[in-house]
């Protein structure tokens, strides 16, 4: 059984909004950080979004008022709502959370002991 898993991936034209999601277990979504990354082909994977225990957020400049990281704990998923999305969004997504203090983007990929599967956000111009 995958701990996380992302889904809500798809296409879409610029200036338009998606919603990504992030299935995770019971352990997995009691880690105190969770995030999102993001990656294109030829680059590093970067941090985007997180959300800590206590609910504060951090995001990535380059998607600072655009993006927005939530939580329903009823259904332990985590979610990143993402509105006037530009090309440059277009990304594999990834999910992951572990235990981590500070929690925010600058975090690297491989700190996090779980990570998803990621999905793609295509957006066109």
């Amino acid at each position: 059984q995958e701990k996380l898993a992302e889904s809500g991936g798809g296409s879409v034209q610029a200036g338009g909004s998606l919603r990504i999601s992030c299935a995770a277990s019971e352990d997995a979504y009691s880690s105190s950080c969770m995030g999102w990354f993001r990656q294109v082909p030829g680059k590093e994977r970067e941090g985007v979004a997180n959300i800590y225990t206590d609910g504060s957020t951090m995001y990535a400049d380059s998607v600072k008022g655009r993006f927005t990281i939530s939580q329903d704990s009823a259904k332990n998923i985590l979610y990143l709502q993402m509105n006037s999305l530009k090309p440059e969004d277009t990304a594999m997504y990834y999910c992951a959370a572990d235990r981590l203090n500070p929690c925010h983007p600058s975090r690297k990929w491989y700190e996090y002991h779980y990570r998803g599967q990621g999905t793609q956000v295509t957006v066109s111009s």
